[in-house]
């Protein structure tokens, strides 16, 4: 793994958005890596009935990590022949008590691997899910805002409201914070070619905000193009605070209070 510099001020931040199952790496590493980075807690997301399993057992066993389930916009329509099943067992997971959100789950309009239609309709039962268990909903939005926000207003948005790795522009910033919707930000922020994106930083209220890596994606700046993970939250952390007119420590307050707001403490 990659060293993330210098560790962020106390009390850091956490990771709000990872895949440790897909990095492939001892978890006991990275999250020792994350630490000495400032890094001190992670959620780490389910994608599919396996993952999402994967990902509540990794919760139950590592008190510094959050699990998240549900299956992915991308992998709706190969799960929807068993679809009552499928939501069933997620709704189970969701219940456990170190599972804190249901995701990621949404609407994945950039690539072709599920009907638009049946991801609305997975998309619609994990509202559902979020809000009879009481957990956050992290939604995955790609190339399809006009449409989750519909949704989401359609069918009443559970409480608590995450759009992980936020791909909007400033206007959708300003329309997630008119509704009370958190933002989270992923490395891609930290990119030369991301304007919009960094505008939408600025312009979202910093209790609205968290920072995330997706790992082993979307690896920020200065390690663009290597394996990301979560001591590399630090760099996005320094770079939204930056685009915040904010002190470091500052934003790491914001944060954390932002994440026991919507994840609960740890």
């Amino acid at each position: 793994m990659i060293p993330a510099g210098d560790a962020l001020p106390a009390p850091g931040a956490f990771d709000s958005h990872t895949h440790l199952d897909i990095m492939g790496l001892p978890v006991p590493g990275v999250l020792s890596a994350a630490r000495a980075a400032g890094i001190g807690r992670v959620i780490t997301v389910g994608v599919d009935l396996e993952s999402s399993r994967w990902s509540a057992r990794c919760a139950a066993e590592n008190e510094d990590v959050y699990a998240a389930v549900a299956v992915h916009p991308n992998g709706a329509g190969a799960a929807d022949a068993d679809r009552d099943a499928v939501l069933a067992s997620i709704e189970e997971l969701a219940s456990l008590p170190r599972v804190r959100a249901v995701g990621e789950t949404g609407l994945d309009y950039y690539r072709d691997h599920s009907d638009p239609g049946v991801q609305r309709e997975w998309f619609r039962a994990h509202i559902g899910i979020a809000k009879r268990t009481g957990k956050a909903l992290m939604i995955h939005d790609r190339d399809a805002h006009a449409d989750v926000l519909r949704i989401l207003e359609e069918e009443g948005p559970p409480e608590k409201v995450v759009f992980h790795c936020f791909s909007g522009d400033a206007a959708m910033a300003r329309r997630c914070a008119e509704a009370g919707y958190v933002m989270s930000f992923a490395g891609n922020v930290t990119f030369t070619s991301a304007r919009p994106l960094r505008e939408a930083a600025a312009a979202a209220p910093p209790d609205l905000l968290l920072a995330e890596t997706d790992a082993p994606f979307l690896t920020p700046v200065p390690h663009r193009g290597k394996p990301n993970s979560p001591a590399m939250t630090a760099y996005t952390v320094r770079f939204l605070a930056s685009l915040q007119g904010m002190d470091v420590a500052g934003m790491c307050g914001r944060i954390t209070a932002t994440g026991a707001r919507v994840f609960g403490p740890w």
